[in-house]
């Protein structure tokens, strides 16, 4: 079993950048999908981004696309969010999520392990 740990949010204007780590707390995520979503406040919670650890391909949301880069770091067995061109309406907890295998999903419902999450705000 795999315990994904976020860090790293905040509050920043925007257009600003941040970055979102996520750690695993058990064992390695070396034969897991690792995706990012989030939760705005009154709204279900949305894919962001997911990464194949194995290889690194890559999918995006399209509200997020050409803004954030997900990647990983083997050596640190850590996943990275990173955010440029921060907007107020990417304010949300942002969650990381481990699936088992190596297929890229969006679906919620298909992740095993999940984040307690980390708050981002994007002030005006």
């Amino acid at each position: 079993q795999v315990q994904p740990v976020e860090s790293g949010g905040g509050l920043v204007q925007a257009g600003g950048s941040l970055r979102l780590s996520c750690a695993a707390s058990g064992r390695t995520f070396s034969s897991y999908v690792m995706g990012w979503f989030r939760q705005a406040p009154g709204k279900e919670r949305e894919f962001v981004a997911a990464i194949r650890w194995s290889g690194g391909s890559t999918t995006y949301a399209d509200s997020v696309k050409g803004r954030f880069t997900i990647s990983r770091d083997t050596a640190k067995n850590t996943v990275y969010l990173q955010m440029n061109s921060l907007k107020p309406e990417d304010t949300a907890v942002y969650y990381c999520a481990a699936r088992r295998g190596i297929t890229i999903v969006q679906a919620m419902g298909l992740y095993d392990y999940w984040g307690q999450g980390t708050q981002v705000t994007v002030s005006s």
